[in-house]
């Protein structure tokens, strides 16, 4: 049986106490703390004033609380330190390991979407896929991805935010088939798009839910590295969309 990585009880509980801030709070109570972290009022406060003399947590003059400037401190050394590739590059080895096909991260550049990083399936028959290859946005799962992550309009989009999720079959050449989510930073700001490629004959709907279970593993933890909420993944607190089906064929 693995062995629980080792933690310190008062530390566990300062950290909740800050991470019980979600977007949207710019304050909370101490009976709101309290609450969400299960701790009685005056344990969370005590924590709650051991933070604020670091500077981590700030006490209003109504006696609420809000975030303070040593997370913006540690936020900008995290990212002045950060190399989008140390994480991507790892991510899509296991993400084509896991599927068995090629895996890209697509980003947008204008009306287009070029492949950032990628990691070419093992398999002798497999899709080729290029870095720094621009591609249009509305053919492919990545595009549609991008696309209705940036607020794009119509029903298809709708139901691509809804589910969380794209696949298509021979959308943008008619031998390979496609499957993506959305990558997030800061938060829920989109970063781009993870996907995988390969035969159509690849994506039986057994393999697409394979697939559709190891991308949302691997995206949770990418969007994790570049700050972004990994909630919408299916993490603890979040929800996921609908299951994975045929996809689009075209």
């Amino acid at each position: 049986m693995a062995k629980r990585p080792e933690s310190v009880s008062a530390v566990e509980r300062a950290l909740s106490i800050m991470q019980t801030f979600e977007e949207g709070d710019t304050t909370l109570s101490l009976a709101e703390l309290a609450r969400k972290t299960s701790l009685d009022k005056a344990t969370a406060l005590r924590i709650a004033r051991t933070l604020a003399n670091r500077h981590f947590l700030i006490q209003n003059p109504d006696s609420s609380w809000r975030l303070g400037p040593a997370l913006v401190r540690l936020g900008a050394i995290y990212q002045s330190n950060f190399n989008i590739r140390d994480a991507a590059e790892p991510a899509l080895r296991q993400l084509s390991k896991l599927t068995g096909e090629t895996a890209a991260l697509y980003v947008r550049e204008g009306d287009h979407r070029i492949c950032l990083f990628r990691h070419e399936s093992s398999q002798s028959i497999r899709h080729h896929v290029r870095v720094g290859t621009l591609l249009p946005l509305n053919f492919g799962s990545p595009g549609r991805v991008i696309l209705a992550f940036t607020g794009e309009e119509g029903r298809l989009y709708d139901e691509i935010r809804a589910q969380g999720f794209y696949n298509t079959f021979g959308e943008t050449d008619p031998q390979v088939a496609s499957m993506a989510v959305p990558l997030f930073q800061g938060g829920d700001v989109l970063f781009g798009a993870l996907a995988v490629t390969g035969p159509p004959n690849r994506f039986s709907p057994d393999a697409v839910a394979l697939h559709l279970k190891a991308l949302r593993s691997v995206g949770a933890e990418l969007t994790r590295s570049l700050g972004g909420n990994p909630a919408f993944y299916g993490e603890p607190g979040g929800s996921v969309g609908a299951e994975a089906t045929d996809g689009e064929a075209t």
